[in-house]
């Protein structure tokens, strides 16, 4: 590890983090991580743990990087949706050239009704976005 240890820490967890306040200047050296807070993601939000008070410094930080990991989870849902294109055509060329019946069989209805409902959505979406007249 470095000398210098950040001020904060951030546990991932699903829909957001738990965050800890980093402490090493006691007299054993040790790291100390004392929650402070908790993030959600989902609603863009974070509060206090417990009874602590976050302080200014505390909320901007945690502003901060809320901002940064709402940034990277909406690039990496983008980037998800891109690499399912992918795979609809490397799945499309797979149906043409190499897959059995047996195999066609077992996938055509649900492939057809997701691709169904996707389509349902996406040509709705689009109407929405074109202008009017």
């Amino acid at each position: 590890m470095t000398n210098a240890l950040p001020e904060y820490y951030f546990r991932i967890r699903e829909n957001g983090a738990a965050v800890f306040r980093i402490a090493s200047e006691n007299r054993q050296r040790r790291i100390e991580m004392d929650q402070i807070a908790v993030v959600n993601t989902n609603q863009g939000d974070f509060k206090p743990h417990g009874d602590y008070s976050l302080s200014e410094t505390d909320k901007a930080a945690i502003t901060a990087w809320l901002e940064q990991r709402m940034a990277l989870l909406s690039a990496r849902a983008l980037d998800d949706i891109h690499r399912t294109v992918d795979h609809l055509n490397l799945t499309t060329q797979w149906a043409q050239s190499k897959a059995s019946d047996a195999e066609l069989e077992d996938v055509t209805d649900r492939l057809l009704l997701a691709m169904h409902d996707l389509r349902s959505v996406l040509v709705r979406k689009k109407a929405d976005r074109l202008p009017e007249g």
